[in-house]
């Protein structure tokens, strides 16, 4: 390797860490955020029965906070394995039409490099990273995908996941009942904030209104957790029948 080969290689591996830590400094205040409420999902799991080991191979395996909430809150012994997929899969299924929406800025990556990324996506990391992908889009950067940047932000999201939601279930036993000290409050804050930065009018969020009404009628009408899949298929239903108006 030539003196100028070895430069360039050296700058392009500079580049690479910039975009690393840019996606972690970006992703700092959410993930802040987060760690409330991962202490608490850690100690509800433990008030059901599961083991520290449980928990931690469940987030871990399952990377998605919303599904987790619900599992929890079904989670009975014995529990209703084919009622907790049910669900999982109707929370999750949001995913697919995240992923459809990074897509068009995933096509100049190979498919080692994309199905990684798409296991490591939560709500959190999809929306740094299509804000930043539309952002470099619209300055004339290409690619307009930094797969660097998306990767710092998801790999700190999945990471502080996995570790805070372990720690509160160490911790659940000591702590007792954490509901009263308000900490799942900062779930629903997290999730204001992300709609902030995605808000694109009145018209393209009604299906937003639509799950959320939805969803508080069924809570209060329908006994047990049904209001987490009638909120979640009412949206995707509203979004596609929607989808021209937005």
């Amino acid at each position: 390797m030539s003196i100028s080969q070895a430069t360039l290689s050296q700058e392009a591996g500079d580049r690479s860490g910039s975009e690393f830590r840019r996606g972690i400094m970006s992703c700092t205040p959410v993930l802040l955020g987060t760690i409330p409420y991962a202490l608490v999902l850690g100690a509800q799991a433990t008030q059901k029965g599961l083991r520290v080991v449980e928990l931690s191979a469940m987030t871990g395996l399952n990377f998605a906070g919303g599904s987790e909430f619900a599992a929890i809150q079904l989670w009975t012994s014995p529990p209703h394995i084919l009622l907790i997929v049910a669900i999982t899969f109707l929370v999750n299924s949001r995913h697919l039409l995240m992923g459809a929406a990074l897509a068009p800025f995933l096509r100049h990556l190979p498919r080692r490099k994309v199905f990684p990324a798409l296991f490591f996506m939560c709500d959190e990391s999809w929306a740094l990273g299509l804000a930043d992908a539309r952002q470099r889009a619209s300055d004339g950067i290409g690619p307009a995908f930094s797969l660097r940047y998306y990767m710092g932000a998801a790999l700190a999201m999945y990471l502080a996941w996995v570790a805070f939601t372990t720690l509160g279930a160490m911790l659940g036993p000591v702590l007792g009942n954490v509901e009263p000290y308000g900490f799942d409050m900062a779930f629903p804050a997290v999730f204001l904030v992300l709609m902030r930065g995605m808000w694109k009018g009145f018209a393209a969020a009604r299906p937003w209104l639509v799950s959320l009404v939805v969803a508080a009628l069924v809570y209060l009408f329908v006994p047990g957790a049904w209001y987490v899949a009638a909120g979640a298929l009412s949206g995707l239903i509203a979004a596609y029948v929607l989808a021209g108006d937005a």
